[in-house]
């Protein structure tokens, strides 16, 4: 009954065979898998398909089916049934093609739309049957399925291990796992001795720049194993910066404490208490739980400090040359810092990098207002008359779309959110912004006042 299904259209076009296995270690020890697939061939030329027009996609080996990103092969084979090429698709089982239901639907619709049969090591199906269609999607379906249960069963003796604090995972520097599997720490005593110090600084200095000042003032260096490149996992002495500061002053890994959970995908780092597993004092570490505790409530304090003390305005400030502005110094991008003068916030151009990595001086400080004014000047002076036309025609669809904004608001009703022109929700309290535009007024070129209160644009 199967060669009843194959015809001389799809006879006329080529049979592909897709061999796939997950895992590169999979490709070298389970040989048995790739001949049974390879295999797969004999039955094409059985159905009728001359061996040369039999093509073998085999550049997806080592590579996991749960997604069609990063498969050359399959993305290969669907373009190719596509564009009708293909009259025959051969695979060892449903999970060699795809094993996300969105790709292996998407290829059952194309192979419907182009009369192309799929065949696997049970049997022939034709995706324009409904009782073959209706099982390639069950087959489908119990593929993803399938993938499902062995991520929850892996993933199940991953927290088992966590909870009991036998979870083996990348170490910071200054501490080791030994030939017993247990943490200890590093045999390198100057490793040692520099956080054993870096500690002993922030219990004197109580805050974290003043630790990387002190390491600064003294051209002290602290370790580091690289992660990446040619010298992966090596040991490597670098300038201690605020950044690395702060991340050992919260590993609990220094106090001895095993932990896991503490960061989560889309959510960054969870509180405390909605860890997985938190377990002090399961190995030798540099500080006590105590005083990890207690350094953890001055970097609270610290913080909350600079919070409360910080008066600058929202990103969306006036500075005109923010993110753009390079230091002459150093080379270095400078942040723009706001200050009130006569009454006015005007910005001022900062170089601090140093300051903030290295607890060094600022470079230089830049007073904003008067540069700013001079590149508006310049901006305006050098805008053509090419340019304002192009301004007076935006203006001129932007107040169209104003009008057409308020009037469905009007008709909507009071309870309606302001909408921009463009369909984005926004916010009712932001704050008015204002910003030269040039434009023309009897032939003269003038200066617009735009501002956006509640969301709508008007010329003021």
């Amino acid at each position: 009954m199967d060669n009843q299904k194959v015809t001389t259209r799809h006879l006329q076009r080529r049979a592909y065979l897709y061999v796939r296995q997950s895992t590169l270690r999979q490709v070298i020890e389970n040989t048995e898998s790739a001949h049974r697939q390879y295999a797969l061939r004999e039955r094409a030329v059985a159905l009728g398909w001359p061996p040369e027009r039999v093509v073998v996609i085999d550049e997806d080996l080592g590579q996991s089916g749960a997604s069609a990103a990063g498969r050359e092969g399959f993305q290969r084979l669907v373009a190719d049934v596509s564009l009708g090429l293909v009259g025959i698709i051969l695979g060892l089982e449903v999970s060699r093609l795809a094993r996300c239901s969105s790709d292996w639907y998407r290829l059952l619709e194309i192979c419907a739309l182009t009369d192309t049969l799929i065949l696997d090591e049970e049997g022939l199906y034709d995706p324009n049957s409904f009782n073959d269609r209706l099982l390639l999607g069950l087959k489908g379906t119990m593929s993803e399925a399938e993938l499902h249960f062995l991520k929850m069963r892996m993933r199940g003796g991953v927290l088992s291990k966590a909870r009991r604090g036998e979870l083996k995972g990348p170490l910071p520097v200054g501490l080791v796992y030994g030939p017993d599997h247990q943490v200890h720490l590093d045999p390198d005593q100057q490793v040692q001795e520099t956080l054993r110090l870096f500690f002993a600084t922030f219990r004197r200095t109580g805050a974290a720049t003043a630790t990387v000042k002190a390491f600064g003032d003294q051209g002290l260096l602290f370790p580091r194993r690289l992660i990446t490149g040619p010298h992966k996992g090596e040991l490597a002495w670098s300038r201690l910066t605020h950044c690395r500061a702060i991340q050992t002053l919260k590993n609990p890994r220094y106090a001895g404490a095993f932990f896991y959970g503490r960061r989560q995908r889309r959510k960054g780092i969870l509180p405390r208490e909605e860890w997985i597993s938190l377990l002090p004092e399961a190995h030798a570490g540099y500080i006590s739980w105590d005083e990890f505790e207690e350094n953890q409530r001055r970097l609270s304090d610290n913080a909350r400090a600079v919070r409360a003390e910080r008066r600058s305005p929202p990103r969306e400030g006036p500075a005109l040359l923010q993110g753009l502005v390079i230091c002459g110094r150093c080379g270095l991008r400078m942040s723009v810092q706001y200050r009130t003068y006569r009454k006015k916030i005007v910005p001022d151009y900062v170089c601090s990098r140093r300051h903030t990595e290295y607890a060094e001086p600022c470079c230089q400080r830049v007073p904003g207002r008067t540069i700013d004014e001079a590149v508006g000047q310049l901006l305006v002076e050098s805008v053509t008359p090419l340019a304002l036309d192009a301004v007076l025609a935006v203006d001129d669809e932007l107040q169209q779309r104003a009008d057409e904004v308020k009037r469905l608001l009007q008709l909507s009703g009071p309870s309606t959110r302001p909408i921009w022109p463009s369909g984005v929700i926004c916010r009712s309290t932001l704050i008015t912004v204002w910003w030269p535009i040039p434009w023309r007024r009897n032939g003269t070129i003038g200066c617009a006042i735009w501002r956006r209160p509640n969301g709508i644009l008007k010329r003021r």
